[in-house]
Parts: C-alpha cells; structure tokens; sequence
C-alpha cells in the first residue's frame, strides 16, 4: 500500500513509458518479420539484401496517451524493383514516416470545436492535456477545421 494517493502526472507518465515501450516492441517486431521474409535474398557476393540499420532520429508522436517519443528502428533495402529501376523501401504500416499524432487525436479535434474551443485555442490546450502540441500548429488546425466545415456542408446538402 502507498502512504498517500498516487498523482496523476505520475499515472500519466506510467501511462506513456508503457505505451512508449509497447509501440517500440510493436516496431521491432514489424521490421523483424520483414526483414526475415526477405532472408533468403542475397547480393552476388552472398550478402542479405535487407538488413537492419539503426533507428531512424527520435520525434514526438501524439496519442491517446499523450505525447511519446518514438526511435523507429531503420531498415536497408537494396532490393531494386525490375519495373521502375528504384530501391525498394520499408514503410511501417504502425508508425508511417509523416505520422505524428495518432488517428485518435484528429477524431477529438473537430468535437472541441463543436463544443465552442475556437481553433485557436486547441494548440494550447491540447498540449497541456497531451503534455506536447507537436503536431497541432495553427495551420494544422486551421486545415483540419476547413476539411470539417466542408463535410458539414456536404452532409448539410
């Protein structure tokens, strides 16, 4: 038992480590499986043709959990596609390299709206709801806000 109540800044934190580790783990694991089915490939030197190579430079991605920082590990591909002549590449279908805020947190942005936050007040408070606004810059949100007032009118007609 504890001498007094946990706060809930400690809770968050708890909170965002776990998720901070578990979409590390997830990462790994979806570049691991990719990299061995691709095993078998080899250079003419006998060389693997996708390997591992590091991590990618940590960013800041904004979830349900608030903001985490992700290393995304990095992968080499030198297999070369026959049709265009280009490098293949490995692209996340967990974390893709442009995301930094979760589906989650766009669907919250268009009901604080509706609820009378004007947009110029999400930035701000979501990143002290979020513990970061990366992510939510003005015209981010401004964007965001014409792409809602569009649907309405065409959910409206």
């Amino acid at each position: 038992m504890t001498d007094g109540p946990v706060s809930s800044s400690l809770i968050d934190e708890i909170v965002r480590e776990g998720a901070r580790r578990m979409l590390a783990e997830a990462l790994k694991a979806e570049v691991d499986a990719y990299i061995a089915q691709f095993a078998d490939q080899r250079d003419d030197d006998g060389r693997r043709l996708v390997v591992r190579n590091g991590y990618h430079e940590p960013r800041e991605v904004l979830t349900a959990a608030g903001a985490i920082e992700v290393r995304a590990p990095r992968v080499n591909d030198k297999r070369v596609d026959e049709v265009t002549g280009e490098r293949k590449r490995f692209s996340s279908a967990i974390l893709p390299p442009w995301a930094r805020k979760t589906p989650k947190i766009t669907e919250v942005l268009p009901l604080l709206y509706l609820h009378g936050l004007s947009s110029g007040d999400f930035v701000p408070a979501l990143g002290q709801f979020l513990g970061s606004a990366a992510g939510l810059s003005a015209p981010v949100i401004t964007k965001l806000t014409e792409q809602w007032k569009a649907e309405q009118r065409a959910f409206a007609d």
